[in-house]
Order: C-alpha cells, then sequence, then structure tokens
C-alpha cells in the first residue's frame, strides 16, 4: 500500500501561482508514474498531467498546457505541480494518484492509489 499526503492548496487571484506537492510513503516511488487530477463542484474527475517513474515524460490537459508544470524528485519521494497564471476556473479539489506499473496514463482509472486531496481556489 502507498500513501500520498497532498500539501500547497489555498487561495489565490488570478494570475496568481500555487505549487503543489505530494509525498509518497515507500522506497518504491521511483518506480511509480505518478498524475495529478482535479474534480470541481459538480463535475467528475479530470486529468490534469502525469509524470513518467523516471521524470523524462509528461502530458498536460490541453487546459493547462503553459501554465502548469509536474515535477517529481525520486530522491524527496515527491512529486509536484507548479501552476502558473491561475484562472478561476482552476478551482478544484486537486489529487495526486500512483501508478503500480511503469506505464505512464491520463485515466483516473488506471491509478491505483490517491491522495487525500487539496483545495485550490482562484479568485476572480
Amino acid at each position: 500500500q502507498v500513501q500520498l499526503v497532498e500539501s500547497g492548496g489555498g487561495l489565490v487571484q488570478a494570475g496568481g501561482s500555487l505549487r503543489l506537492s505530494c509525498a509518497a510513503s515507500g522506497r518504491t516511488f521511483s518506480s511509480y508514474p505518478m498524475g495529478w487530477f482535479r474534480q470541481a463542484p459538480g463535475k467528475e474527475r479530470e486529468f490534469v498531467s502525469a509524470i513518467s517513474s523516471s521524470g523524462s515524460n509528461t502530458y498536460y490537459a490541453d487546459s493547462v498546457k503553459g501554465r502548469f508544470t509536474i515535477s517529481r524528485d525520486n530522491a524527496k519521494n515527491t512529486v509536484y505541480l507548479q501552476m502558473n497564471s491561475l484562472k478561476p476556473e482552476d478551482t478544484a479539489v486537486y489529487y495526486c494518484a500512483a501508478r503500480s506499473t511503469r506505464l505512464i496514463a491520463t485515466m483516473a482509472a488506471a491509478y491505483d492509489y490517491w491522495g487525500q486531496g487539496t483545495q485550490v481556489t482562484v479568485s476572480s
């Protein structure tokens, strides 16, 4: 079992920035592709970004390309989501997730472990 603990959410004005962190337990963190998802009120959980186990490959939803950057520090067992130029439409609960194979994926159903979520609210 993998434990994921998220932090870094909060309230920011439109155009501002936040950096989310997700700390993973265990010494096998470097084997897991990681993803970030978000869920706004009344909407389904939405893919945001994913990163391969090595950090070499990244994927982004079209809605966040050019604004968000995913990264990881395997020595610290942590994955990050740097969010710049935030918009009110980015308001959601953000979740990090880990996949138990080395293949990167963009579907929520492909991920096996989930964090508790952290609220991001962007005011206009």
